[in-house]
């Protein structure tokens, strides 16, 4: 990990773009993006749909380290390019913008209440690869459902497990236990799921520091005490389906904690804009989660 990468997404004003759809939500993606499934017929047509959707945002003039952190990549993200450097290469060496990965596989079964992270498979290859392509660090998504305590156990014991293996690597791991905000007991789900956080935290080496990525707390400044932890570089919050504007109030709500918002940030956006709409769209929404991240 480069020091100014880490000084710029401990200390640094702004937010983390997720730009991370990947085989199962690209389709989505794309038809709120106004593209139709009849306008690809093979899933190399689909992804090169998208990544043309990606480059439109990144090049945006908005898309800045003004506002913006860091990006998290699909893994197919991180093997193509942008104006012929790879995407990572573009958003720090062009924008300024910390590059992450999407390192999950999916989401296995519900058990316990719970959806656990499928087997990474060749997790080993794939960090490889990432340091290669000048990723700074990694996301992986579970989701919890119910306040069931040992299944919300189980998903932070296997976070932190493969967040080591990260960390090994020399690579920053975004933990995500996302908790569903349709959960009829979220606010309980929540307060398990920081228990389980904060004994794995202290239970890190004072070299092992992780990032977090929450879904937005039902008790504003409930996670204050994680942004607070010596072991955690940043907590950044998922938009989880909320729209935007409702996202970004509940995100002011919070102090210290920033977006990472994927369908929130495209919100709004669609294929046939002229550049002018598409960028005062971005602009506005751009601004708009800033302005939530930073009070």
């Amino acid at each position: 990990m480069r020091k100014e990468q880490v000084d710029f997404i401990k200390n640094g004003k702004g937010f983390i773009a997720a730009l991370d759809q990947s085989g199962g939500s690209t389709p989505k993606a794309l038809k709120l993006y106004g593209v139709s499934e009849d306008a690809y017929s093979t899933e190399e047509e689909m992804f090169g749909l998208i990544h043309e959707m990606r480059t439109r945002v990144i090049n945006a003039p908005a898309f800045s380290s003004d506002s913006i952190l860091g990006a998290i990549l699909f893994e197919q993200t991180m093997d193509r390019k942008v104006e012929d450097h790879y995407t990572a290469d573009y958003l720090w060496e062009k924008k300024g913008v910390v590059p992450f990965l999407k390192i999950d596989k999916g989401l296995a079964e519900e058990v316990d209440g719970v959806q656990m992270m499928k087997l990474i498979s060749n997790l080993d290859e794939t960090l490889q690869r990432a340091n290669e392509r000048n990723i700074f660090g990694t996301k992986m998504r579970s989701v919890i459902k119910v306040a069931n305590p040992e299944g919300i156990k189980k998903v932070v014991a296997q976070q932190f497990e493969i967040g080591k293996q990260i960390l090994a690597a020399g690579l920053m791991p975004i933990i995500e236990p996302e908790v569903d905000i349709h959960s009829k007991d979220k606010e309980k789900s929540e307060e398990l799921l920081k228990e389980e956080i904060i004994n794995q935290l202290n239970a890190l080496s004072e070299n092992q520091n992780v990032m977090l990525k929450l879904t937005i707390p039902t008790v504003d400044n409930f996670y204050k005490e994680l942004i607070d932890h010596p072991r955690v570089l940043r907590v950044v919050a998922l938009s989880g389906g909320y729209a935007r504007e409702e996202a970004n109030k509940k995100l002011a709500a919070n102090q210290g904690l920033i977006a990472s918002f994927s369908r929130a940030l495209s919100e709004g956006l669609y294929a046939d804009q002229s550049e002018e709409e598409f960028n005062t769209r971005l602009k506005d929404s751009i601004n708009g989660i800033y302005e939530a991240s930073i009070t």
